[in-house]
């Protein structure tokens, strides 16, 4: 399995980014789906997830109102707008997938496929 995060990089406070997350040679539909991020000293937490369908979906509380999680299983792709960033959401952020369909675990041991990371900096 090959997930393939794109779209990270350097924004001001306030600034918007979108992170894509791509899987080749396999299907992600009976997947859920989610985006993780780590900062420096901190552990891996759950930012936002979606279900199989796209339907349903959920946020952490620090980003609610700002991120916005969508899927195109057609084209087997993942996608993250982040709007209104602040610093405090610099990180390497993971897409990653769960095999199991189940909606869904916050704990990054339950996900099976991941992204390599792309770096989120946001400037103050």
């Amino acid at each position: 399995v090959q997930l393939q995060a794109s779209g990270g990089g350097l924004v001001k406070t306030g600034g918007s980014l979108g992170l894509s997350c791509a899987a080749s040679r396999r299907t992600l539909i009976d997947s859920t789906m989610a985006w993780f991020r780590q900062a420096p000293g901190k552990e891996r937490e759950i930012v936002t997830v979606v279900n199989w369908s796209g339907a349903s979906t959920d946020y952490v509380e620090s980003v609610k109102g700002r991120f916005t999680i969508s899927r195109d299983n057609a084209r087997n792709t993942l996608d993250l707008q982040m709007n209104s960033l602040k610093p405090e959401d610099s990180a390497v952020y993971y897409c990653a997938e769960d095999e199991s369909g189940a909606f869904y675990y916050s704990e990054p041991n339950h996900y099976e496929y991941w992204g390599q990371g792309t770096q989120v900096t946001v400037s103050s």
